[in-house]
């Protein structure tokens, strides 16, 4: 299959093991941004065959593993105590809140459905004229364009019924917010290849400029992944640092100028709230103030108090990447993915559920 098997190929995957291996001198730790990544890197056995000196570091590339518990409580009281239809995708409804998931609201009764797309919620509020409808639109750049779309569609539509509550966060700030962070030891980066086939290549430059450190854009097969590890440590030991596209065959350095002109005419940037690190500036999207009526915390004038984490959860720290998940001393005991004390452990991208499902940890 074309852009598929071959960068499954066992023999490139030699290939590039051999040139990482010939090629590292020193100790380097490299982060992966997103979820996809890391489950790649654990489901095909990387972390094993990379040369001890090279430590990967799992990020906060898990849009539903940083969604706040507030905004989860939101959704569960949307749909308890305001009777909404609440949309939802799949692996946002077992994410605990602080008292409960949607899953368990709908096992008591709530009506929450799951969908594949935002405008299979359009569809239903169409279908259900006298009852409000609301899409819980989570996610990174990458699902901002169908999240933007469903609410300029609905407003078309005149459909009044119709809102989504916006948990939407933005790659480039949280970076930032990493190498600003006094406890992270980050020498370089691999970046979410579909994030920047959205939004493209411009938004990295200042970054590495202002931290000298290396970002390698990359995709999520065996040979896409390894290949940015060899551009990193290549950069790393020659002491250089700069943006380099290991994806070109998706991501483009303009990005796809439609899909921002759609995220761009509904949601505007704002500060975003981040589960397990906290409040990082210009972080994530709102609505536009002519979209505020399809706002579902405008709409509904939700007062939700926030709660704090569980202090067993080090979800944070793996999310900052300072640790890994089984280094928390809860992981495979109190908290697995039948009950999880916190996001990255039932999320289907989470770094988490990856160690559980996939590793060879002994519990």
């Amino acid at each position: 299959m074309k852009y598929l098997d071959e960068f499954r190929s066992p023999e490139l995957v030699k290939q590039y093991l051999d040139e990482i291996h010939s090629t590292v001198t020193q100790s380097w730790n490299i982060m992966e941004i997103c979820g996809g990544q890391t489950h790649s890197l654990v489901k095909n056995g990387i972390l094993d065959l990379l040369p001890d000196k090279i430590n990967m570091i799992h990020g906060p590339g898990c849009p539903v593993c940083v969604t706040p518990l507030a905004l989860i409580d939101e959704a569960v009281y949307l749909a308890e105590e305001k009777q909404v239809i609440l949309c939802s995708f799949g692996d946002m409804i077992r994410v605990p809140g602080s008292k409960k998931s949607l899953l368990e609201a709908k096992a008591g009764g709530a009506d929450i459905k799951i969908v594949y797309s935002p405008l299979d919620a359009v569809k239903i509020a169409k279908e259900n004229p006298d009852r409000e409808v609301v899409f819980f639109a989570v996610g990174f750049e990458t699902t901002a364009p169908p999240n933007a779309l469903s609410v300029i569609q609905a407003k078309a539509m005149a459909l009044n019924n119709y809102s989504i509550l916006t948990s939407h966060v933005l790659v480039p700030p949280a970076l930032e917010a990493i190498f600003n962070d006094d406890e992270s030891e980050v020498h370089g980066v691999l970046a979410a290849g579909h994030v920047a086939a959205i939004m493209g290549l411009e938004e990295y430059y200042p970054i590495v400029e202002k931290y000298k450190r290396p970002v390698v854009v990359t995709g999520f097969e065996p040979v896409d992944l390894l290949a940015g590890i060899l551009q990193t440590i290549k950069q790393l030991e020659k002491g250089e640092y700069k943006l380099e596209n290991a994806y070109k065959r998706v991501v483009r350095e303009e990005g796809t100028p439609s899909a921002k002109e759609i995220i761009f005419k509904a949601f505007e940037i704002s500060n975003r709230d981040w589960r397990g690190i906290g409040t990082i500036p210009q972080s994530g999207y709102k609505l536009k103030e002519e979209f505020l009526n399809f706002d579902a915390h405008e709409k509904f004038k939700i007062s939700i108090d926030k709660v704090k984490e569980s202090k067993e959860c080090i979800a944070g720290q793996i999310l900052k990447g300072i640790k890994k998940p089984d280094e928390c001393p809860q992981f495979g005991k109190k908290c697995t993915p039948e009950h999880p004390l916190g996001a990255p452990m039932v999320s289907s991208e989470g770094a988490c559920a990856a160690y559980f499902h996939i590793s060879d940890f002994q519990f």
